[in-house]
């Protein structure tokens, strides 16, 4: 799990956290506030990982928002934290690329207005990243498993995602 910050177009700050399962590469669980609180960032892990299915595991960095509160809503999970190191974000390597990826292929290519917008933007950045975009430790597929589609079933069709930043490509009988 991590946090990035949006600055909109009113000079506001928006914050974002993102919450991600290793495995596929699926974001769990994101949500945007104002004003980041250890009660409320504690709240947020509740919401995206229920008792029966709250992972072993849960890497974060070592940002203050990850209060007493935060410390012991994740232990009464059962969730184990691993904290990394000062100054490594390359120890949180999944999150650290998902943020990079949604800033390079979504965000750096708009102007936020509010969070509402944002919040747009993520669903549909979301839906991209998990049923389009590949990436290379999955084989070359999307988070979300594809079949393949063979020439018999028609002719290669684009379908604008993201407000036509990126394209979902699909065979589609004629």
């Amino acid at each position: 799990m991590d946090f990035f910050v949006v600055p909109t177009a009113t000079f506001r700050l928006l914050y974002v956290l993102l919450i991600v399962r290793h495995e596929r590469r699926m974001v769990v669980h994101w949500n945007i506030t104002e004003s980041p609180t250890t009660a409320w960032t504690a709240q947020q892990v509740v919401e995206a990982l229920p008792f029966d299915s709250a992972p072993d595991y849960l890497v974060r960095d070592r940002d203050s928002i990850y209060g007493g509160i935060f410390v012991k809503r994740v232990k009464g999970l059962g969730i184990q934290e691993k904290v990394i190191a000062p100054r490594s974000p390359w120890q949180n390597p999944i999150a650290e690329r998902l943020i990079g990826s949604i800033r390079r292929e979504c965000l750096d290519r708009v102007i936020v207005i509010n969070e509402r917008q944002l919040r747009r933007l993520i669903v549909e950045y979301c839906d991209y990243y998990h049923r389009s975009r590949t990436h290379r430790s999955l084989d070359q597929d999307a988070p979300l498993e594809r079949a393949i589609e063979p020439p018999k079933v028609g002719k290669v069709v684009e379908f604008p995602m993201v407000g036509g930043l990126h394209h979902l490509y699909r065979r589609q009988a004629a």
